[in-house]
């Protein structure tokens, strides 16, 4: 049950005055929720603040610099009617003449809001226009009484259509009021070794910033806030990790032989970082706790043969496992990778996804009820509940950051005591590591095996398109296969990015039957045709969208070309550039961009050009752009933070998770007296997966 003193943050927001029923549907858009709370307004953060604090005369008004002038209005020139001109104020001080525009305004009205003869004080842009100074639009416009109540710091709030910024700051100075008092649940020598305030004060500072960094993620009092949710998902992690140690596990310990025939089969040694990887997971198949592991490597660092060797030593041990991977495509390339090598082994593998239908889809659900089959590989098809193992053992899944925790858990649920092993292909930042996977144990394949090419990356203006053409030309008559990646499927009225359907046309009108196409929003079977043409040669250019991002994998293509990469975030580009440079030939990587780029796009296109360690662009990319885009847009199995910004606070993510870890440790059922603020904190932050772990006991 939720706390009684959380009831008023619960309440609907049409319960705070001004927001009627008219306003649910665009404070919904905003918030995000249908039904909007005063909760979800509190913690609708800023995007960032303006300096009221600027007071200069007219004079002294820097162009394009926010500022506050007291001004005398002296006369006012409203457009002919019917004419487009802009109505004109004009003002001035001491120092100088000033005009102030609005366009599509009573005049009327104008003239009342800045009568001729007084003083007022106007809060806008400064500009230049034919020599003059101009304010186009004032933020306000303020008497005296309405100048003693500005605040000298003020937030800027995202909005949507049919909401004013007006309305949305005074609607949360009404949410502040409601408000209460709670229990302090951080750690006492933490809050004051950090000298933040309570969590009503922070809230209260974080909406009236008493100074500009205050005003920021940056401040203490946002700090605060961030902690809170950290700590809070932290605490859910940590009871997550104490349920799977109190189930306890099941120790699984092979022989060896099918790992040494294994091995005899791979066409290359182990690096070290998959030596390792291998040994740590051994090590936890054979603990009598459960396994709960990530393997996370850069492009082409073999994570799948780890996973194959995991699955040697289950299928000794006389047991299964089971792969689950995000999307068909990858699926089958996990099992035309793996096929091979686990019949050399004496294996038995399968695959099963929404495609296996009738006898086939039978056949294979058949041979794993009894046992036939030593591993499974497949998408969200694993997880229907025909879907029956002999003795589940192991659990892979790949790319877990587009699945949801639960969708983990139930596939585990297959069996008894099932280990999970967690990979990913996209390098991820320690801070991000410890905020998704903070309950597992981790593993890093750093190294590639040998003979992986370094790709020659370049990155060239839109406007020289048709020299890129003519080179993947000239390309493509060498004998060489190249991807050329666009950012949607078919181009919308709305959008100016490339289209996959579009840009196909074009270069088969070129190239002719050279050119495939493969996208999304295509058959599973369809795709797969694809595919394979392009792996057999039969097509040579293959047009894409982000669909072959990860995994696929063609060792004779040596040409990447990535169109509106300034639309990419780095490992998204890392991981496209990834799918060339597999061969034995030099490789080349074509970032065509429109120019001109934004700094954040300068900087990530460079960044891209001068390294090719995965774990390096990872950390950056979090630097430039945030944890909610390092892994593409936001997934399912992100943590949904509403204040915690990682570029900023991933330093009380470390701080959190030791916080929670101790009092999980302490009290794993958080059942103590003193834990009521930890269940206080868990349904503010609303992190159900904790309470329902508190539920089951």
């Amino acid at each position: 049950m939720r706390p009684d003193a959380l009831l008023p943050l619960f309440a609907p927001l049409t319960s705070l005055p001004g927001i009627g029923p008219k306003l649910v549907r665009p404070y919904g858009r905003l918030l995000g929720r249908e039904m909007p709370r005063v909760l979800d307004l509190l913690f609708h953060m800023p995007s960032g603040f303006v300096d009221r604090r600027a007071r200069p005369t007219i004079a002294e008004a820097l162009p394009e610099t926010d500022v506050t002038l007291e001004v005398r209005v002296d006369a006012h020139q409203s457009p002919p009617p019917g004419s487009r001109a802009p109505h004109r104020t004009y003002v001035s001080d001491a120092s100088g003449d000033m005009v102030v525009v609005h366009f599509k305004m009573d005049p009327t009205r104008l003239e009342h809001m800045l009568p001729v003869g007084q003083t007022r004080w106007l809060c806008g842009r400064i500009s230049l226009y034919d020599g003059m100074r101009q304010m186009t639009h004032p933020d306000r416009v303020l008497d005296a009484a309405g100048l003693a109540k500005l605040p000298a710091v003020e937030q800027v709030y995202p909005l949507v259509e049919g909401l004013a910024a007006g309305h949305v700051r005074r609607a949360i100075e009404a949410a502040l009021q409601r408000v209460p008092e709670l229990p302090e649940w951080i750690p006492a020598d933490l809050l004051a070794e950090r000298g933040w305030p309570g969590f009503r004060e922070a809230l209260a500072r974080v909406h009236r910033p008493a100074n500009p960094h205050e005003a920021t993620p940056a401040g203490g009092p946002w700090r605060r806030l961030a902690f809170d949710e950290l700590f809070a998902h932290q605490i859910t992690l940590a009871l997550l990790r104490a349920q799977e140690e109190k189930a306890g596990g099941r120790s699984t310990v092979g022989d060896g032989h099918i790992s040494a025939q294994l091995l005899a089969a791979l066409p290359f040694r182990l690096t070290g970082g998959q030596e390792q990887a291998v040994a740590a997971i051994r090590a936890d198949l054979a603990a009598d706790t459960r396994m709960l592991r990530l393997l996370q490597g850069d492009v082409g660092s073999g994570k799948t043969v780890v996973a194959l060797m995991a699955a040697a030593t289950v299928a000794e041990a006389g047991r299964q496992t089971a792969l689950m991977a995000p999307t068909e495509i990858l699926a089958r390339q996990h099992h035309e990778t793996i096929a091979p090598l686990a019949e050399a082994a004496g294996l038995s593998v399968s695959v099963l996804t929404g495609r296996e239908k009738g006898r086939a889809r039978t056949a294979v659900l058949t041979e794993l009820q009894h046992g036939r089959t030593d591993m499974v590989i497949g998408t969200h098809a694993l997880i229907q509940d025909d879907v029956i193992f002999r003795d589940l053992a192991l659990v892979v899944v790949d790319e877990q950051h587009r699945f949801g925790v639960e969708q983990r858990l139930t596939l585990a649920r297959k069996g008894e005591a099932v280990d999970m092993l967690v990979m990913t292909a996209t390098p991820i930042p320690r801070t991000l590591v410890l905020t998704l996977f903070g309950d597992m144990d981790s593993s890093e394949l750093r190294e590639k095996p040998p003979g992986r090419q370094a790709i020659d990356t370049r990155a060239i203006p839109l406007d020289r398109l048709d020299e890129v053409v003519a080179a993947a030309g000239r390309a493509l008559s060498s004998g060489a296969r190249a991807y050329w990646i666009c950012p949607l499927v078919e181009e919308t009225d709305t959008s100016d990015l490339a289209a996959a359907t579009e840009r196909f046309e074009v270069l088969k009108s070129i190239f002719g039957d050279k050119v495939g196409l493969v996208h999304g929003r295509m058959s599973g079977a369809a795709k797969d045709e694809a595919m394979a043409r392009f792996a057999s040669g039969e097509t040579r250019l293959l047009v894409a969208t982000t669909v072959i991002e990860v995994g696929v994998n063609v060792p004779e293509a040596t040409v990447m070309v990535i169109e509106h990469a300034e639309r990419f975030g780095l490992a998204q580009l890392h991981q496209l550039r990834g799918r060339v440079g597999r061969g034995d030939k030099p490789s080349v990587c074509l970032l065509l961009y429109r120019a001109p780029l934004g700094e954040t796009a300068k900087a990530r296109l460079a960044i891209l050009r001068e390294s090719q360690d995965g774990f390096r662009l990872a950390e950056e990319d979090l630097r430039l752009r945030g944890e909610g885009d390092v892994l593409g847009t936001r997934q399912s199995g992100m943590p949904g933070f509403r204040t915690a910004r990682l570029e900023f606070h991933s330093g009380e993510v470390e701080a959190a998770r030791a916080a929670a870890a101790q009092r999980v440790k302490a009290d794993p059922d958080l059942a103590a007296p003193e834990a009521g603020p930890l269940h206080t904190l868990l349904h503010l932050v609303e992190r159900d997966g904790a309470m329902r772990l508190l539920s089951a006991g």
